[in-house]
């Protein structure tokens, strides 16, 4: 019985320092990719975006944009564009002729925003080695990450990095309800000329729609 103790404590050791280490190797991955990006003067992405729920039945894909530059940000995502000029939010709904303005307030925002979407992962996430593949000879690693919150609504993340060039390759999160996204990098081009005004909302440009001031 003391053998058969001992040898369980010492698996129970090794898996412990074992899920240690992943967990090491996966932060420092991690801190290579955020270094990186943050470096960038601005981003521009083009991606690839794909919601489902087999209980329920659902699929939509569809394909965004965003570019990103400090806090600031454009982001065109079915049919609606989120602008960020650094104060204020701007969603303008072409299809509605409908554009809802309001102060940003970190306090109250819950989600990822835009500007967020490569290091959201800094904080609030246990990480996790996993699998590596090849993706047309580019050498995918993933890694797990699982809210710290016992009571957030998404279960897990896989976070697909490309080992060579350190950037996010593909995204994918998985809900308590059984939705699943999946969000991939198609086109990741860095430091491009960008217009002074990309970031700006110019309300003369929306006449006749409906402006919605929410604060």
């Amino acid at each position: 019985m003391k053998k058969l103790t001992f040898i369980l404590s010492f698996f129970v050791a090794f898996s412990t320092v074992s899920f240690a280490q992943n967990s090491e190797k996966a932060k420092a991955l991690l801190d290579e990719v955020s270094k990186k990006v943050r470096a960038y003067d601005n981003i521009e992405i083009e991606f690839s975006y794909v919601l489902e729920n087999t209980t329920e039945n659902i699929k939509q894909e569809t394909r965004g944009d965003v570019a990103l530059k400090d806090e600031k940000y454009r982001l065109n995502l079915m049919g609606t564009t989120r602008l960020f000029d650094g104060k204020k939010l701007y969603t303008i709904i072409p299809e509605d002729e409908e554009i809802n303005i309001s102060t940003y307030n970190p306090e109250d925002n819950t989600g990822i925003t835009p500007s967020e979407m490569l290091t959201f992962y800094e904080d609030g996430y246990n990480y996790q080695w996993d699998i590596k593949q090849n993706v047309k000879g580019r050498k995918i690693q993933y890694i797990k990450l699982t809210p710290i919150d016992s009571n957030a609504e998404v279960k897990e993340i896989l976070l697909g990095i490309d080992v060579q060039t350190k950037h996010i390759y593909n995204l994918i999160q998985t809900q308590d309800n059984g939705t699943k996204v999946t969000i991939k990098v198609n086109s990741f081009k860095t430091n491009q000329p960008m217009s002074s005004i990309l970031f700006s909302f110019n309300e003369d440009k929306y006449q006749g729609y409906y402006i919605n001031r929410l604060d």
